[in-house]
């Protein structure tokens, strides 16, 4: 039996599909069942709740052979910090509680990184407490995702520009979820694997921002450009939004870290993996754009 966390999101959901085809047993942890594809939901054992939760928790693990775990975002939550942690504590706690083998965590590359760094050193942070679970855990350490550009679909579709903190002239590692899947899918599916380690997971571009801009018009037939916001900028339309000092720290911390090269030495070291930012924009990014540009009639 593998317990997967978080089935409706977007590398969770993908992982839960992935391992059904294989024919595995899958019992999901998830808020809201409903929120299941049915198809889904049909294939899967369920347990209601949250993954933070000590209860739900000893509901999903008994008999479990392997875990998946990601900790969902709050931007509400006193700090990033503490908000892995109470995750992760509840985590370790029940993992080693139930004998489960082993765990694969969503992380983000550069531990070591000797400066703090916001949300990436609260997943460091998560990562070092579920090592302590005694299970073999494997972290998988990513960079920027590729996804989250889809959050800037309004400024793309109607600036014709996306907005980060980078330098446009330095490379920006990237991977997209779908690569994040398939990589804990392959895991989960052979558990010869021992040890705890972190796992980084990059896709196989080197492209800057403005070159990431290139790619974007080619694909969507359009002009986009790059265009950088600085750090304090940023934080101060975090702010505006209703953003919290601390929430404001996490963030802008992990930027800075972002643009000063934490994600260099994982990326050196990574097994490439197969999805290339063009490949993604036109399968991902064109169809999503092609909707909202739609839906504005």
């Amino acid at each position: 039996m593998i317990v997967v966390t978080t089935p409706t999101g977007q590398i969770g959901g993908r992982l839960v599909r992935r391992l059904l085809d294989q024919d595995k047993e899958v019992r999901v942890v998830v808020r809201d069942a409903s929120r299941l594809d049915d198809t889904v939901r049909r294939r899967v054992e369920i347990v209601e709740g949250s993954h933070g939760d000590p209860a739900v928790l000893d509901k999903a693990l008994p008999g479990a052979e392997a875990l998946f775990w990601l900790v969902p975002p709050n931007p509400r939550a006193p700090s990033a910090e503490e908000h892995y942690l109470g995750f992760a504590r509840a985590g370790a706690a029940a993992v080693a509680r139930h004998d489960v083998g082993h765990v694969v965590g969503v992380s983000s590359a550069g531990h070591g990184w000797p400066a703090p760094a916001g949300v990436l050193s609260a997943a460091f942070a998560m990562d070092a407490e579920l090592g302590r679970s005694g299970a073999a855990y494997r972290a998988l350490s990513m960079p920027f995702y590729m996804e989250n550009l889809l959050g800037q679909l309004d400024a793309i579709c109607g600036q014709g520009a996306f907005h980060l903190t980078c330098a446009g002239d330095l490379p920006l590692a990237l991977i997209a979820t779908r690569d994040i899947a398939g990589t804990a899918a392959d895991l989960l599916s052979d558990l010869s694997w021992t040890g705890q380690e972190n796992l980084p997971v990059f896709g196989p571009d080197r492209l800057t921002p403005d070159g990431m801009a290139e790619v974007i018009s080619q694909e969507l037939g359009r002009p986009v450009a790059y265009r950088r916001m600085r750090v304090d900028d940023y934080a101060s339309l975090l702010r505006s939004r209703g953003a919290g000092d601390q929430a404001i720290k996490d963030v802008t911390e992990a930027f800075a870290a972002q643009d000063h090269g934490v994600y260099d030495a994982d990326w050196a070291t990574a097994t490439p993996t197969s999805t290339d930012f063009r490949t993604w924009c036109r399968e991902v990014l064109k169809p999503a754009a092609a909707v909202r540009v739609s839906g504005r009639g």
